[in-house]
């Protein structure tokens, strides 16, 4: 998509629903971001948000009508579609959404996503048990084979008082998504990838389990980076705190055993995996099925007998057809050498490292320095945020990638 002469246009569709009234901060979030944004709104949004507060804070005419005289003479509904880099639908409801799936143009904003060719996101808002339900589950499905990004939904408290998956992502989230996904070379695309993030626990009994600090924030920014490089991205993840990435597949697990099948299960349908979770080493020998009590042990000395866990990654290598696989390695000291060992022993195609001895990098922080070492180099990326690392090492990885198939 060629924006380098012009902002961002946007076509900012408002569906029925009472997320509607956080429209006006989604269209301040997208000009600050140097998009210019025109709302169109069905005849239901207009009863949760007013067209005036839109054209004020837009300063373009918000259109309403499919049979608008006046809008049809100044810039037809055709006109519009081929005038628009994006269409970015937040609220979408369960009806807009049934209506985009079944290829229906019953107003101007479903008119316009059948007459443009720009991208189209949706942001869904609903009740948790309306996103749930089987026909929505269809009609997701059928929009995303039919290329549509799907960003959110978020769990949380909604406007019905219950709490579930089906409230809008808040404006700054939808607004970075939607520039990301624009701005973005679309590197990855039609690639599927792999990514593991967090940590998995391993459990000595109903209540304890071993650990690590892993918060998953690196595996998850690389999984929307990847996304954003146009991939088809689906995440294992550990027990994390953290919201899927906008449109992301999130598979959740918990033990080193549920990621290593969740993964061997889908290694041979992706074209590249990418191992970022930090997988607990050992596990407990035994599992007890009732919480041990300090009265069933001999001493105060407690002991514990371990048993290693599968590699993971390793596991890759053979898999056929096999897939480009990329590790990490968090170290406390030697980083490099250790992770040239690393991927040489693992027969990585490449491997990332970073120190985690350093407090203000890695495990629970924002920011992450990191080497990726392959074959051919190695490429330091200094500290930044780790968002900011992922989109730097998709970029890498996928240069890597691009140069194996072609070899």
């Amino acid at each position: 998509m060629d924006t380098d002469n012009h902002a961002l246009r946007i076509l900012l569709g408002i569906s029925g629903g009472i997320a509607a009234y956080k429209a006006p901060a989604l269209v301040r979030h997208l000009l600050v971001r140097n998009a210019e944004v025109v709302p169109v709104l069905t005849p239901n949004a207009v009863r949760f948000v007013s067209p005036t507060a839109l054209q004020a804070v837009a300063g373009q005419r918000p259109r309403t009508d499919l049979w608008d005289d006046d809008a049809e003479a100044a810039m037809g509904h055709i006109e519009l579609a081929r005038w628009a880099d994006a269409v970015v639908i937040a609220p979408a409801t369960a009806n807009l959404m049934a209506r985009l799936a079944a290829g229906m143009a019953d107003d101007l904003l479903t008119t316009l996503c059948l007459a443009t060719t720009a991208p189209i996101f949706v942001a869904p808002a609903m009740n948790a048990r309306m996103w749930e339900h089987a026909a929505t589950q269809r009609n997701l499905h059928r929009l995303r084979a039919d290329g549509v990004t799907v960003l959110g939904p978020a769990d949380g408290e909604q406007a019905c008082g219950e709490f579930g998956p089906g409230r809008m992502l808040e404006p700054e989230e939808i607004a970075d998504a939607v520039i990301a996904r624009l701005a973005t070379p679309r590197s990855l695309a039609g690639v599927r990838v792999l990514v593991t993030a967090g940590p998995t626990r391993e459990f000595l009994d109903p209540v304890r389990f071993i650990s690590n600090r892993s918060s998953g924030r690196q595996g998850f920014a690389f999984a929307q980076a990847a996304h954003h490089a146009g991939a088809e991205v689906t995440l294992v993840s550990g027990p994390v705190h953290l919201s899927t990435p906008a449109g992301v597949d999130r598979v959740d697990v918990v033990s080193a055993q549920q990621m290593k099948d969740a993964v061997i299960g889908r290694a041979a349908e992706s074209d590249i995996f990418v191992s970022v979770a930090a997988v607990a080493d050992y596990r407990p020998h035994q599992f007890h099925e009732q919480k041990l009590k300090k009265s069933q042990q001999p001493s105060d000395e407690f002991r514990m007998a371990l048993k290693e866990n599968e590699d993971i990654v390793g596991s890759i290598a053979d898999v056929v057809p096999r897939p480009f696989v990329v590790g990490f390695a968090a170290e406390t000291e030697n980083a490099l050498d250790y992770a040239r060992q690393k991927r040489e022993r693992k027969r990585l195609d490449a491997i990332v490292v970073n120190d985690v001895s350093d407090p203000e990098i890695g495990f629970d922080s924002v920011d992450n320095a990191v080497t990726l070492i392959h074959a051919g180099g190695e490429v330091a990326l200094g500290k930044m945020a780790k968002r900011a690392i992922a989109q730097r090492l998709v970029s890498e990885i996928a240069t890597l990638y691009a140069a194996r198939a072609d070899g």
